[in-house]
């Protein structure tokens, strides 16, 4: 069970903790400013930020279910390599913006409030709302590639749990967390879910005739590592790679760990600079 739910406890906790972070210094910008008034217009923003969330959700749920086989598979594959966009560029865009994070929303707070009270919902709004389209969309593909358990979703609720409760604790001052430090660990242990979610996305774009290869196999190890076993569920629950692995999904699989994650560890500087070579 764990197997299965630690990829989606580990998003649920990230982006979890990122949008309690931006909730808790949304409402600390409020108090310090004596605009304790005001709270009310910032939680108007946020439930309306989950409410879309879980629509979103429900919306791709529905959608694959009244799917064909066929489509299911290539609706299952798209949306698979969407969401291994969005988190990568959300793992890069935290590890960046942590430690300007609190100035930047407090910028926005001070614009929003003299702008009125509706400005406020939608800032409070938009920045929730962006994280947890990206966590819909996300978990979403986590759960798909996971199969027909519970436990994608037993692990999503604990990490939002542990998350809030980490968000509140950092708010009242009762713990200190090197947020810079946290992110990269969880944005190095993220990248590998997504390479994971990756090659499963590459899986249900073959299995639609979408894209070839699917018998033809870079490795058959079921034999020695049945699908049932505790490290045959480790290995596919956590890295998201069968004993039955296609070339394809093994080539994304490598290459996505290997650019992906040799950005992400470069220095600041020279990473930029890397990116900025490979946009050119």
């Amino acid at each position: 069970m764990w197997d299965d739910a630690f990829p989606s406890f580990l998003i649920g906790l990230r982006e979890g903790l990122e949008a309690g972070l931006i909730v808790s210094i949304l409402i600390a910008s409020l108090v310090r400013g004596g605009a304790a008034n005001r709270l009310p217009q910032v939680w108007t923003g946020v439930l309306a930020a989950i409410a879309m969330s879980m629509s979103f959700g429900a919306i791709l749920t529905f959608t694959a279910a009244n799917l064909s086989t066929s489509a299911q598979e290539a609706f299952g594959g798209t949306l698979s390599v969407v969401a291994v966009a969005f988190v990568t560029a959300m793992v890069f865009w935290m590890r960046r913006s942590a430690r300007h994070l609190s100035g930047e929303i407090r910028e926005k707070v001070t614009a929003a409030l003299a702008m009125g009270g509706g400005m406020l919902i939608l800032t409070s709004f938009l920045a929730v709302g962006r994280e947890g389209l990206e966590t819909a969309v996300f978990f979403w593909a986590a759960a798909q590639a996971a199969g027909s358990t519970t436990s994608p979703l037993v692990g999503f609720v604990a990490g939002i749990a542990v998350a809030v409760a980490l968000a509140y604790l950092i708010y009242r001052g009762a713990v200190r967390i090197n947020l810079a430090k946290f992110f990269t660990v969880t944005g190095i242990l993220l990248i590998f879910v997504a390479a994971g979610i990756l090659a499963y996305g590459m899986h249900d774009l073959q299995e639609a005739n979408i894209l070839p290869g699917l018998n033809t196999l870079a490795f058959d190890i079921s034999a020695q590592i049945p699908a049932d076993s505790w490290y045959g569920t480790l290995l596919k629950g956590i890295f998201n790679l069968s004993p039955r692995t296609s070339v394809l999904e093994a080539v994304v699989w490598v290459l996505y760990v290997g650019v992906v994650l040799t950005l992400f560890l470069l220095p600041g500087r020279a990473r930029a600079t890397a990116t900025t070579s490979a946009a050119a």
